[in-house]
């Protein structure tokens, strides 16, 4: 039976803020003509959350069928730019090394629980060459559900049909308490990483089993995560 790391990317593998925004800005105008004037809460959500919240706040009603044309248009916009995420983002400190080192620990397998829609999943990780150790065939994306708990359990659904899981050596990192949440939610271990908006004392409060300042000390954090400490 594998052990499972399944990681957040938005200020817990690397900072690219603003550019969701940015993004969400040019696919409301080309799906509505309507520009963007209602910020929505990105921390911790779904790309089918926070569509369905934008969508809403600017009077539009939010399909099934708007989502997903929103969604689209979200794809044809990072393709055209992700070329520029590199410039305008940047790895965190320590993403990169955890991630080898965990690739080259026995058992051990690495995917996603993100809020963001698979292909810009691709797109962010790949700016930063990290996404060589992660199986995107297992993630749980933002496209699937409003819910971040939902997330999860599709992704350890399918780490357990391919590789064989362990429910007990489930991981979900991440820098908010939404992903806390969505660890709790089915019983898995909750690591919290406080390079996003939330400080220690916050993801600890979310009720986090562990809270690392950063990933910078390699060894501590694999440590940590695989419940070596």
């Amino acid at each position: 039976m594998k052990t499972l790391v399944l990681w957040d990317i938005d200020l817990t593998l690397i900072d690219a803020s603003g550019l969701g925004h940015a993004w969400y800005g040019t696919a409301l105008r080309t799906v509505s003509g309507l520009e963007l004037v209602h910020r929505p809460s990105y921390a911790g959500r779904t790309e089918r959350a926070i569509s369905r919240q934008l969508l809403l706040s600017h009077d539009l009603e939010a399909t099934d069928e708007l989502i997903s044309r929103l969604h689209a248009e979200l794809v044809a916009v990072a393709r055209l730019e992700h070329g520029r995420l590199a410039e305008r983002g940047r790895a965190l400190p320590g993403a990169a090394a955890v991630l080898e080192a965990l690739a080259g620990e026995p058992g051990v397998v690495q995917s996603l629980v993100t809020g963001n829609l698979v292909e810009i999943a691709r797109y962010k990780l790949a700016a930063f060459e990290l996404e060589k150790h992660l199986d995107f065939a297992i993630g749980g994306f933002g496209e699937l559900s409003d819910d971040r708990p939902d997330l999860v359990r599709e992704a350890v659904r399918l780490a357990t049909a391919k590789h064989g899981v362990a429910p007990e050596s489930v991981v979900v990192v991440g820098d908010t308490p939404h992903d806390v949440d969505a660890a709790l939610h089915h019983g898995y271990r909750a690591v919290a990483v406080a390079t996003g908006r939330s400080d220690v004392a916050e993801l600890e409060a979310s009720g986090a089993h562990a809270v690392l300042v950063d990933l910078s000390d390699t060894a501590d954090v694999v440590d940590v995560l695989l419940g070596r400490r």
